[in-house]
């Protein structure tokens, strides 16, 4: 009889729709607008070209397989912003409660009854209830893409992997505002989960579904 010591534990698991959710965090106009393509045209390529394309395809599949697509936004909870964390008030990030600084953009728009969660720090953990939605819908693997590799999405991955939970970033379907930022944290953070690009991400949704 094998011992549960004695299980060889991997990072590649099967797909199953029932126990998986795609992240979307901070895919908003805040952080990514004709301002912020101005003054950051690589990061602006990269979205345009790369990034926004393949979020498309990933939001695509995954509700095709019947799995829960979920979205973050930075946003304030009170009218003044009292609620935001201290680096969010120190940074000076004041999204408006409301506002259209803190709308998923319109390209990938979320379907009336999928979830966005507002949060007031780079941890979604740390500022929502993420973790009491997930587990109250049976997810233990938590698919991460979005904005800032280096920032939220690095904060998601660790917390996420620290929370028991299994998490995969798409590496592609991130980006920050510099290449060579986006893949030192790719390297940094590659650790505690496991990375796939969304070619790989699609083909695992697609073998889940023959299984």
């Amino acid at each position: 009889m094998q011992r549960p010591e004695d299980a060889i534990l991997t990072r590649e698991r099967p797909f199953d729709p029932r126990r998986t959710c795609l992240l979307l965090v901070d895919t908003q106009n805040y952080v990514w607008n004709p301002g912020v393509a101005e003054r950051l045209p690589a990061f602006d390529a990269a979205v345009r070209g790369t990034v926004l394309p393949n979020l498309q395809r990933l939001v695509t599949s995954f509700r095709a397989a019947g799995a829960e697509v979920m979205y973050t936004v930075m946003e304030n909870l009170t009218r003044d912003g009292r609620d935001r964390s201290l680096d969010y008030k120190l940074s000076n990030f004041f999204i408006a409660r409301g506002s259209w600084e803190a709308r998923v953009f319109d390209a990938l728009a979320p379907d009336d009854d999928e979830i966005v969660l507002p949060k007031t720090s780079s941890g979604v953990f740390n500022s929502t209830n993420i973790e009491y939605i997930l587990r109250n819908i049976g997810i233990d693997t938590l698919v991460i893409t979005g904005f800032l590799t280096d920032q939220c999405v690095d904060h998601t991955v660790r917390d996420a992997a620290d929370r028991g939970f299994y998490p995969v970033c798409v590496s592609d379907a991130c980006a920050t505002h510099s290449a060579p930022r986006h893949d030192n944290a790719l390297a940094a953070f590659a650790g505690y989960c496991r990375t796939l690009d969304t070619e790989a991400a699609i083909d695992w949704i697609a073998r889940g579904q023959e299984s």
